[in-house]
């Protein structure tokens, strides 16, 4: 596990070897400004320490008083030098801070400590995409989470650091196994097509394709089967996420804009002594909860009443595990066997970054190692460097910022997910292994689960992402700019299914065996010049963006099968299968181009008004449909600078801000609008045919969503109590969907506009407050809630049409259709169900009218930040309303464990209990109910809960070393869930496949 010694002897001495390589390398720590000083020789010397009352702060800028020219920044100690003569004021100035002047009076030593200031938070500047604003003065919805949210929790994908964390953006994780991804809805669902809410992510200025890059037949991510790119982010190299909600905020982004934009910022390097950081950490990971089963007694006492139900006084050869063939005695936990194993967690960091006043970098690498919770050895690794530089001219006006990312993934799991298996084998089933080692397949009478070990997944993915910002200031406030992006990403994933994973008896040889293989690529190039000018007008200030878009991204796949093979250890040589295939073969060009513009004029600080368009261009649409306008006005208020608010003693901050505009989506896929032809593969006359693969249609265009938002923010007591207050309204139309057709046509659909319109409305609240501050201790609190309302308000002949038993008009789109489940019959034990067309019999999809909505009710979470001392404490809550499916192993009686609250079921008239009578299949009225049942409302369960998101204690180890900085870390995730859902984990909706796991590490981190 932990490497690291976390006794009090064993951080000194990890300290002091640090130290050591500290104290070798003097001169990259001297400080240019004060060895370079004009006025060394005329002025002394003034140093001390700032702090916050007693952690020490850096980055806090000291200047002279009517010299600001002069300055300096506070290193990573809160230590400050600077020259100045005996009658200056030094000048104390640092973010969410109050500005301290201090006169020196022939001093040569100064303490400075540094009061909060809650109202200077609002002078953030926040990341907008295209440019930066004040968080006091935008009028857009913006969310943010910074490094210090993302630092506290141990996760390896970006999304997960933004559950429960912001109002409006709902995370959900699809999988446990390493390597999976998350879905994200920012404000609920606007497609009818699923895989078309991607939301558009921009790291560091550059778009980043989120689309899956695995295939089902190779990846064994379940329940997706495909690899999230996202992946390859190390989330401890982000300084700042920021997502864009509303219109005003995503206009600027045109048609990518509709789903939301996540926008990405690495950290930088910062002016100051060269600093040194490298921290290392170790854990363990388990699956959160586990179902409660049935054990061998309850589960067999299950099978022999089942028969007795059916009348059957014996029992089937094939019933292993009644009838003597397996031992009735024994008692297995397969959710511990399959899925309950410790995965080893170890995680490295390590950065070094610095510079002067014109040129600063950072340059980071890490790397991650995970096992797995099922059985066997198989590891996901990770790891990766980025180089962040940011240089300036003398004259203030050139700036270069430059940042490249790489990042290697490899992951090796198994070909199956034993979820299903350890909730479904009977607990009374043969050992794994026999006496001497090998699997056991008990004479034939069960099929091992381990034999999929043999059958196996890995994936590469290498990820290269590099930016750079070119900008100079040609007038005064007039900037002309332009980016320059890259990305590259290649994967690379296959998957065996050798001979050796069936039953020796079989007689099998490697003349089955089977490889199939996955290579994707995909590469792309942006370049986005830009001009920007401000310019103060009387009491206003104007503010003007034009640039334009320009962008091209290559992707090409190449799916390739091959079975039968000499021998298994020739299995993943293509060249030696005795029969090839080639199942899919495409490049795909895509070509984007748009022209964007923003006006922005703040009248007095007090009323602001935000424009902004943009006309984007899409090679995924045929002539004439090619080209697209969107746009959105934005405007705020901000009343507490008005005369008969300016004196009050409560209102700190107060704005109302209202948006409305238009974004749009291409989410159809390349060449949908073409006749397109895919290779046969069928020889004839030695030529290899074409076979057609889509049909022509150059009319179909954009999906346009119009937005609308009003807000209110409201300050308390110099923003100590903060609320933000968001009502908004969405609605999608001209939705881009396949139009069904029938079969005679030889095509299933056709590529179109349908004019479906998609409503989500909803409200967000925010509440940020700071609790208690003090020299010794503080404590602040976060707290949001989103309620979001999906709606489908219009979809024309939707009765009749293929889409008739899937949505409903006035309903959400992730509803499902079920029979209404109205209780058992007390005479038979049978479940019943209602008949709404009353014609006496109950069938499908006739009776299935019963709307289940699956979206939740609302979600959010309750963060907590304490500080003592030395001690840091921060914690998230986060917390779900919503429903999920009862775990369905089928008919009780079956071979086929059951959850232990099956044993309540119905045994006669008297004593019905909630579950139907078992039966071992021999009942074909109890199979046709139970099947029933699992497409029925009466498996809809509450599945709410709150659960202990992340939990992180840090300790800052005192020492007598002012230039090394030593902390100790304990981190945890999916710690603790409270619910009254049964049967596992509530977040999953997919009961079959592995769920989160609960994540605990321990670390070390040392600065100097």
């Amino acid at each position: 596990m932990n490497n690291f010694s976390l006794s009090k002897g064993g951080r000194a001495r990890y300290c002091l070897i640090f130290l050591v390589f500290f104290l070798s390398f003097p001169s990259l720590f001297a400080n240019p400004l004060e060895r370079h000083s004009p006025s060394f020789f005329q002025q002394h010397q003034v140093q001390g320490t700032i702090t916050d009352g007693s952690s020490p702060l850096p980055g806090v800028t000291i200047s002279i008083k009517d010299k600001p020219q002069t300055s300096v920044i506070s290193d990573y100690t809160g230590q400050f030098s600077i020259f100045a003569s005996p009658h200056d004021t030094l000048v104390f100035s640092f973010m969410g801070f109050k500005t301290t002047s201090v006169p020196i009076q022939g001093r040569n030593n100064l303490n400075i400590e540094l009061q909060y200031d809650a109202t200077a938070l609002q002078e953030v500047r926040i990341n907008a995409g295209y440019y930066s604003v004040k968080e006091s003065e935008r009028t857009g919805s913006i969310a943010r989470i910074t490094a210090k949210d993302i630092e506290s929790q141990p996760v390896t994908n970006v999304l997960a650091t933004m559950q429960g964390r912001m109002a409006g953006v709902n995370v959900t994780q699809t999988t446990g196994v390493p390597g999976g991804g998350f879905e994200i809805k920012i404000r609920g669902q606007n497609s009818i097509r699923p895989e078309a809410n991607n939301p558009l992510y921009i790291i560091d200025g550059v778009p980043y394709a989120s689309d899956p890059i695995g295939y089902e037949q190779t990846s064994t991510i379940f329940p997706t089967f495909t690899t999230s790119p996202l992946n390859s982010i190390n989330p401890d190299a982000i300084e700042s996420i920021e997502v864009l909600k509303d219109a005003d905020a995503t206009a600027i982004y045109g048609s990518r804009g509709a789903n939301g934009v996540v926008l990405i910022t690495t950290k930088k390097g910062k002016e100051g002594k060269t600093k040194f950081s490298f921290s290392a950490s170790s854990g363990a990971a388990k699956v959160t909860r586990l179902v409660k089963l049935m054990n061998t007694a309850e589960y067999l006492q299950m099978r022999r009443q089942a028969f007795a139900n059916d009348g059957k006084t014996t029992y089937p050869e094939s019933a292993y595990d009644i009838n003597g063939t397996w031992d009735q005695n024994r008692q297995t936990n397969w959710q511990k066997k399959l899925i309950g194993s410790t995965a080893a967690i170890s995680d490295l960091q390590g950065s070094i970054s610095g510079g002067s006043s014109s040129t600063q970098f950072l340059f980071s690498g890490n790397y991650h190692s995970e096992s797995s919770v099922f059985p066997g050895d198989f590891r996901y690794r990770k790891g990766g460097g980025q180089l962040n530089l940011n240089h300036q001219s003398a004259d203030n006006k050139f700036r270069l910022v430059f940042s490249a990312g790489y990042n290697a993934q490899e992951n090796d799991q198994p070909a199956n997910d034993f979820t299903t298996d350890s909730r479904t084998l009977a607990p009374n089933a043969p050992a794994l292994y026999d006496a001497e080692g090998n699997l056991n397949w008990e004479n034939g009478t069960w099929e091992n689960p381990l034999r999929m070990l043999a059958a196996k997944y890995l994936s590469n993915t290498k990820d290269l992402l590099a930016n750079a910002t070119v900008s100079y200031e040609i007038l005064p406030s007039l900037i002309l700019r332009s980016s320059f992006g890259y990305t590259d990403l290649q994967h690379a994933e296959s998957r065996i299914n050798p001979s050796t994973i069936y039953n020796p008896s079989y007689g099998y040889t490697s003349a089955v065996s089977n490889l199939v293989l996955n290579n994707t690529t995909r590469n792309s190039w942006i370049i986005e010049p830009q001009i920007s000018w401000e310019k103060e007008i009387g009491r206003g200030k104007l503010g003007l963006l034009l640039g334009g878009s320009f962008q091209q991204q290559n992707t090409s796949r190449l799916f390739q099968s091959a079975t039968g093979f000499s021998s298994n250890s020739l299995i993943y040589d293509l060249a030696s299968a005795t029969y090839q295939q080639v199942l899919l073969s495409d490049e795909t060009l895509y070509r984007y181009q748009a022209f964007f513009g923003r006006a922005n004029y703040n009248w007095n600080d007090k009323y602001i008004l935000n424009l902004t368009a943009r006309r984007d261009g899409s090679s995924r649409f045929g002539s004439g449909n090619q080209f697209a306008n969107f746009g959105a006005l934005g405007a705020a208020w901000l009343f507490y600078h008005e005369e008969f608010l300016k004196k009050s003693s409560w209102l700190s901050f107060g704005k109302l801000r209202a948006s409305y505009g238009t974004t749009g989506s291409d989410q159809i896929g390349d060449y949908q609008y073409f006749n397109t032809y895919n290779s046969s593969g069928v020889g004839y006359d030695n030529t290899i045919g074409l076979q057609p693969s889509g049909l022509f249609n150059p009319y179909f265009g954009w999906e346009v969503n119009k937005k609308l938002e009003a807000a209110l923010e409201l300050g308390f007591l110099s923003d100590r109590i903060f609320l933000t207050a968001a009502w908004y309204q969405n609605r999608s139309s001209n939705q881009l969907v396949g139009i069904p057709l029938p079969g005679t046509t030889g095509f299933t659909q056709i590529q179109a506009n349908l004019a479906a319109t998609v409503q989500n409305r909803g409200l967000e609240f925010t509440l940020r407050t700071v609790n208690i501050t003090s020299a010794d201790f503080n404590w602040t609190s976060t707290f949001n809630i989103s309620a979001s309302r999906n709606k489908l308000l219009a979809f024309p002949n939707l009765i009749g049409s293929t889409y008739q038993n899937k949505y409903r008009i006035g309903e959400p789109l992730n509803i499902q259709l079920r029979y209404h489940y109205t209780g058992l019959d007390p005479q038979t034990g049978l479940y019943e169900f209602a008949d709404p067309n009353n014609d006496g019999k109950i069938s499908s999809p006739d009776d299935r009218q019963t709307v289940v909505n699956l979206n939740p009710d609302y979600f959010g979470g309750l963060q907590n930040q304490f500080r003592y001392k030395h001690w840091r404490l921060d914690f998230l809550l986060q917390f779900v309303k919503q429903r999920n499916l009862a775990l369905d192993n089928g008919l009780p009686g079956y071979m086929s464990n059951q959850p232990r609250r099956v044993i309540n079921n119905w045994q006669e008239a008297q004593d019905p209990g909630p579950y139907q009578i078992y039966s071992a299949g021999y009942n074909p009225q109890a199979v046709l109910a139970q099947s029933r049942y699992g497409m029925s409302d009466g498996v809809i369960v509450d599945a709410s809960y709150i659960r202990l998101k992340t939990l992180a204690i840090t300790y800052d180890v005192p020492l007598n070393i002012k230039t090394v900085q030593c902390a100790v870390m304990l981190q945890g995730q999916n710690l603790l869930t409270f619910t009254p859902y049964k049967d596992g984990d509530p977040e999953f909706t997919n009961a079959g496949y592995l769920p989160a796991l609960r994540i605990i590490t321990a670390g070390v981190q040392l600065t100097f």
